[in-house]
C-alpha cells in the first residue's frame, strides 16, 4: 500500500479511477484511531484526510506512548502521512467516525466515511481489534445470526446515507468486510440500489441463514472477495461468493495483514489459488463447527471467554503481558466450572482434534504452489 501511494498517489480519481488497491486503504485507514479528530455519525461537520493526517500527527508528537497504544498495526501513522500528502487522498473528505467498545453488550464496532472526489463515498468498516469482546463477538457468529456489531453496521449505513449523496461503496478488513456485506444485505431497498462495489478483505462469513436469504442473493453479484494464499481468517464459516486469492510477503497466518499484500499500479497481484495449509485449516474449522449444534457453540465459547475474562485482561496484549499470571488465573477459572461444561469443553476440543485426524492428508500432498497471474 505504501509503495503504491509512492507510484500512483500523484492521481486523484478523475485521472485514474477508483481500484482494489483504493480499497484494501481505505480499509486500513478504518483502523486509525481518530476520535477527536473526525466528526462523528450525528454531526454535519467533515474534514479532509490531509487536514486529519496533520492532526493526528501533533497528537502523536505531543503524546506518543499514549497514541501508540490506540494503534493497532505499526504502519499506520505511515499510511496516514502518505494519503494526507498525496493528490489522491489528501483532499478526500471524512466524516461519520464512530468508536464503540461496549463489554456489558458484547460489541465492538467502528467506522468511517470517505468521500473519493468521484461522486461516490466508501463507507469503511474496521476490523477486530485487540479487546477480548471484539474476538468474542466474531466467534459468536458461529452460532448467531446476527452479532450487535452487523446490526450496528446497518443502522451506520443507512444513518450515514441520508447524509451524503451519490453511489456509495462498502468496505472493510476482517470482520470490517462480514460488516460491509451485511449493511449491503440488510440495508433498505433505495440504499442498496445506490451500492455499486462491496469489498471483503479476508473476512469471516456467516450464518448459513444469512446465506440463503434473498436479500443477500439481491447484493451477490457486487461483493469483491479477496483472500491471501494462506489465508485462515477468510475461508471461516459460510460465503456464497467467489474470491480471488492475492500473493502476500509474509507466511501463515501473518498474510492476514494487508500490508503484505502485493500490488500493481491498479490492483492486488493474484495467484491461482489457495495454499494447501489454508484448505487444511478451513476444513478443520468447518467441520469443527458443523458438528457442533448452536447452543453447543454458544456454551463452550462463553466458557472460553470466561476463562479469558478470568485473567482480569481486557485484550489480547495484556494477556502477553503477563501470561504466567494469565495462566494461573485460567487454571483456577477453569476448576470453578460446573462438571457439565467441563465435560463440553473436554468433548469440543476431542471433536477438533478429530477433525484434524480427518483432514491431515491435505497437508501430504505436494504442494502446488499458487502462480501470479
Amino acid at each position: 500500500m505504501l509503495d503504491y501511494l509512492k507510484w500512483r498517489g500523484d492521481l486523484d480519481f478523475a485521472q485514474s479511477p477508483f481500484n482494489p488497491v483504493d480499497n484494501i486503504i481505505l480499509s486500513q485507514f478504518s483502523y486509525l484511531p481518530l476520535d477527536g479528530i473526525v466528526p462523528g455519525p450525528d454531526d454535519d461537520g467533515e474534514i479532509t484526510i490531509g487536514i486529519a493526517a496533520k492532526i493526528f500527527g501533533q497528537r502523536l508528537k505531543k503524546n506518543v506512548s499514549r497514541v501508540k497504544q490506540a494503534i493497532l498495526f505499526k504502519d499506520d501513522p505511515a499510511l496516514l502521512r502518505a494519503m494526507g500528502s498525496s493528490a489522491r487522498f489528501g483532499n478526500c473528505r471524512v466524516r461519520g467516525y464512530v468508536n464503540l467498545i461496549d463489554a456489558d453488550r458484547g460489541i465492538q464496532f467502528s467506522a468511517t466515511c470517505v468521500s473519493t472526489g468521484d461522486n461516490s463515498s466508501f463507507v469503511a468498516y474496521r476490523g477486530t481489534d485487540l479487546t477480548l469482546v471484539g474476538w468474542k463477538e466474531d466467534f459468536n457468529m458461529s452460532f448467531s445470526k446476527a452479532v450487535p456489531a452487523q446490526l450496528e453496521a446497518v443502522a451506520y449505513l443507512e444513518k450515514m446515507a441520508k447524509k451524503i449523496r451519490g453511489p456509495l461503496r462498502l468496505g472493510g478488513h476482517s470482520k470490517g468486510g462480514n460488516l460491509a456485506i451485511y449493511a449491503a444485505t440488510y440495508c433498505g431497498k433505495k440504499i442498496q440500489g445506490r451500492i455499486t462495489e462491496i469489498f471483503s478483505n479476508d473476512a469471516p462469513g456467516f450464518h448459513g441463514s444469512v446465506i440463503a436469504s434473498a436479500e443477500f442473493a439481491a447484493i451477490k453479484e457486487r461483493i469483491c472477495s479477496f483472500v491471501p494464499h494462506e489465508s485462515v481468517v477468510g475461508l471461516l464459516l459460510e460465503h456464497g461468493s467467489d474470491y480471488t486469492v492475492v500473493k502476500s510477503t509474509q507466511f501463515g497466518l501473518l498474510q492476514h495483514e494487508l500490508y503484505s499484500w502485493e500490488v500493481t499500479h491498479n490492483n492486488m497481484i493474484h495467484v491461482d489459488s489457495i495454499s494447501q495449509g489454508s484448505r487444511f485449516m478451513g476444513n478443520i474449522m468447518r467441520e469443527w463447527i458443523g458438528n457442533l449444534d448452536a447452543a453447543q457453540r454458544e456454551q463452550f465459547l462463553e466458557a472460553l471467554y470466561t476463562i479469558l475474562r478470568s485473567t482480569q485482561a481486557k485484550s489480547i496484549p495484556d494477556l502477553g503481558e503477563s501470561w504466567f499470571r494469565a495462566v494461573g488465573r485460567m487454571l483456577k477459572s477453569l476448576g470453578n466450572i460446573d462438571g457439565p461444561t467441563r465435560e463440553l469443553i473436554g468433548k469440543t476440543l476431542a471433536e477438533l482434534l478429530r477433525s484434524t485426524q480427518r483432514n491431515i492428508y491435505l497437508l501430504l500432498k505436494p504442494e502446488n504452489n499458487g502462480k501470479p497471474q
